[in-house]
């Protein structure tokens, strides 16, 4: 873990700046008002001229603002910053265009910390492939069990924009960044920040694994106190080896396994602390049981074991991480219960969208009829398939790219009785119910981990995960 003097970002003045911002949506059209409130000339670029992108630039028009519709690649003439929309690919045009003239790009992240006021409250950040919603939510429980006043914000809940503009004042703020939001935040400094893990997503937009990975661990760049790691996932220490922070801050892991000194880990039910207390060679803090982790699947309590340490990094009691646990729901379409029918237990996780989300579920139940598929995305699932094949009972296999699971299923567990739904209308998620019905037997699970994106077949996960709710729903009905 390198070390050394990190200096805030420069001071921005805004007034009479040319400032284009890439892109409309949900993060462009408030970063538009926000810079014109500022005084900057504004000009938004947009690539598509849908009736809702006519309809969000009659709205910045009305205040001024310019808009270029169906040109998003063309940097305008005397722009001194670019503000993008995350989403927005590092090799458009646009931004090589910006590179060549020298103009800086920041995404909606960086503006949001450019703004923060001398008194800001700090930001507590969490990344990685799975798991940050879940987390995110849980450190903001733990930090409101504490009495301090928080919001999960970033990539979740609040805008950052918001959260940092807004009259509201926080103590500290509970800040979920994705990998894409991170790449365009050069001078973000958070107090302490946690990489859950790293599995290939996204590559389409990095360009590599490589690239993918060192953007997540831009998070760690400037903590103060604690960058927090995962002793499962060796690629997230490396990050922290790598990371420059500030003097005296501190690598802390967590594990599902006993905890050694500057870890967090778990001990006959009870999640310890062995980081944050006096004399952490001896000592060790009990903070909560794993029955106090909803629902407490192994993946899930370590997402709470990650929210702890990051709590406990700013400071709060054991009793407050407790508290926020149990005092956490969490949403819907995460290895949520929806039913027992006959002895079976049907369990929605169709936020699983990839094969490192679908591995974590899997590893949670035994046995499992297994409904998965959907777009895949570039996914291979050999490693997946061979990982959980002692799991599953069987597999119901729906959607566009099905027959790749199916492959990986007769390579690794041909013994698996497996059906193949040759259908992709949204009436296919009923039978998929219905067959995996008819293969599990009491005790078992049919567990929803496509493995998969859902878009083949419905408009989202929270769609494909409703059909399947309602699908159980229907089986109840009629036993």
């Amino acid at each position: 873990m390198g070390s050394g003097q990190v200096t805030s970002s420069e001071p921005f003045a805004f007034q009479g700046k040319q400032i284009t911002v890439a892109g409309l949506g949900v993060s462009g059209v408030p970063a538009a008002k926000v810079l014109h409130g500022l005084g900057a000339i504004v000009t938004v670029v947009n690539d598509g001229a849908d009736e809702r992108a006519r309809a969000q630039a009659a709205e910045l028009e009305a205040l001024g603002i310019t808009v270029r519709l169906g040109d998003g690649d063309t940097l305008p003439e005397g722009s001194e910053l670019i503000v993008t929309a995350p989403g927005w690919k590092p090799d458009k045009p646009l931004f090589a265009a910006a590179e060549r003239a020298g103009v800086p790009v920041w995404g909606d992240v960086e503006l949001a910390w450019r703004l923060r006021g001398p008194d800001a409250a700090p930001w507590l950040a969490v990344t990685g492939t799975n798991g940050k919603t879940t987390t995110v939510q849980m450190l903001a429980s733990i930090l409101k069990a504490a009495g301090l006043r928080t919001a999960a914000v970033g990539n979740i809940g609040v805008s950052l924009l918001d959260a940092v503009l807004g009259e509201e004042q926080y103590d500290v703020l509970a800040v979920e960044l994705s990998s894409y939001q991170l790449h365009w935040a050069p001078s973000l400094r958070a107090h302490s920040a946690a990489v859950l893990n790293l599995a290939p997503d996204h590559l389409d937009w990095h360009g590599s694994m490589e690239a993918y990975a060192a953007d997540k661990g831009r998070i760690y760049e400037g903590n103060r106190v604690a960058c927090v790691y995962n002793l499962a996932d060796k690629a997230t220490e490396d990050l922290v080896r790598e990371a420059d922070v500030e003097e005296g801050c501190r690598a802390v892991g967590f594990t599902l396994g006993t905890p050694a000194p500057s870890q967090l880990g778990v001990v006959e039910g009870i999640l310890v602390d062995r980081a944050f207390v006096e004399d952490r060679q001896k000592n060790a803090q009990e903070l909560a049981e794993v029955a106090d982790v909803n629902p407490p699947a192994p993946h899930n309590i370590a997402n709470a074991l990650a929210a702890a340490a990051l709590a406990r990094a700013y400071g709060v009691p054991a009793k407050a991480v407790r508290d926020g646990l149990r005092a956490f729901t969490p949403d819907a379409h995460r290895i949520a219960h929806v039913a027992d029918v006959d002895g079976v237990a049907y369990v929605d996780d169709s936020k699983a969208t990839n094969t490192h989300a679908a591995e974590a579920s899997l590893a949670a139940y035994e046995p499992i009829v297994w409904i998965a598929g959907g777009l895949a995305k570039g996914a291979v699932f050999d490693e997946l398939v061979a990982k959980s094949a002692q799991r599953l009972r069987g597999a119901v296999l729906i959607g566009a790219d099905r027959v790749l699971i199916r492959e990986a299923l007769a390579r690794h567990a041909p013994e698996v009785p497996v059906v193949d739904l040759d259908r992709t209308d949204t009436g296919a998620m009923l039978q998929a119910v219905q067959e995996a019905r008819r293969l599990a037997q009491p005790g078992d699970t049919v567990l929803l981990a496509p493995a998969c994106a859902s878009m083949d077949m419905f408009t989202n996960y929270n769609k494909r995960g409703d059909a399947f709710a309602e699908a159980v729903r229907e089986l109840g009905a009629g036993t």
